[in-house]
């Protein structure tokens, strides 16, 4: 069944997506593209969630599908009212536009066909967890359930603090480095990883040994944010952007994971 499972969301997900290289290109605000995947995932994944298994304990189906959907709901909705409410695209999606040019929207076709197969990939650790076999509801249900918890809070109390900083006109061309930015560059970034880790310690259990298969999610996951659409274009934007302030910045925190800041001691001028 999960095969089943994972290829009908892969094709829902080439629908969606193609969808939204459509709106995006009528609309002329590719920042759209983060909407459809992130609300587009989110349904999928609840689908794949409560599909219909007489072997699946139906409580753990329906705690699954909960959680998918309170995740792509605070992220989907955060990231609609962003894009809809801004008079600038995106920086990563801006900075694309002026590197290609007239080739732009064959480069955002592309770009949006390779996001179903990630999200696939995102969907078998979802599926093995809410149709793992066992019944009751396990201690390892409650903990992916605190976990993802702490992913939400966290994720959206890092966009609360970067809205916040933003407003205040007295910070117009500076970098923030108070609370979970003092800590992370991308503690977004971070606390969106942390929430896929919920799925694989859902399904995880000695007696399905390929339960292990639900790793994937939380690996994929780091891959994107780290090397592909997260960290990589948003430092590149920051650093046109901010420039030295932003460098400096970089010097100090860490990227990825919360780790106290560094101290840079200050240079004394020779005499």
């Amino acid at each position: 069944m999960i095969p089943f499972l994972v290829i009908g969301g892969l094709v829902a997900m080439a629908l969606v997506m193609t969808a939204s290289w459509m709106f995006q290109k009528k609309v002329g605000n590719a920042g759209w593209t983060d909407v459809f995947w992130t609300l587009g995932t989110g349904t999928c994944g609840v689908g794949i969630a409560l599909w219909p298994d007489p072997l699946a304990f139906h409580l753990r189906q329906i705690l699954v599908a909960g959680l998918v959907a309170v995740w792509s709901l605070r992220l989907g909705l955060y990231i609609a009212f962003r894009v809809a409410g801004s008079q600038h695209e995106d920086a990563r999606y801006l900075a694309l536009r002026k590197e290609n040019g007239p080739k732009f929207q064959a480069v955002m076709l592309q770009l949006s066909l390779v996001q179903p197969p990630a999200s696939a990939l995102l969907f078998i650790s979802i599926a093995l967890a809410a149709h793992d076999h066992t019944p009751w509801v396990r201690v390892t249900d409650l903990a992916g359930l605190a976990i993802l918890a702490i992913a939400i809070v966290g994720e959206g109390l890092a966009d609360d603090q970067m809205k916040r900083f933003k407003a205040d006109p007295a910070n117009k061309g500076k970098v923030i480095n108070t609370g979970l930015w003092a800590w992370s560059r991308h503690p977004n970034y971070f606390f969106e990883w942390v929430g896929w880790i919920a799925y694989p310690v859902m399904a995880m259990h000695l007696q399905n040994p390929w339960s292990w298969a639900s790793l994937i999610a939380p690996i994929v996951m780091y891959q994107i944010l780290t090397m592909l659409t997260g960290v990589p274009p948003t430092e590149a934007a920051m650093v046109r952007s901010k420039g030295d302030a932003y460098r400096d910045y970089q010097a100090r925190v860490s990227p990825f994971f919360p780790l106290p800041p560094k101290s840079i001691p200050s240079q004394k001028s020779k005499p």
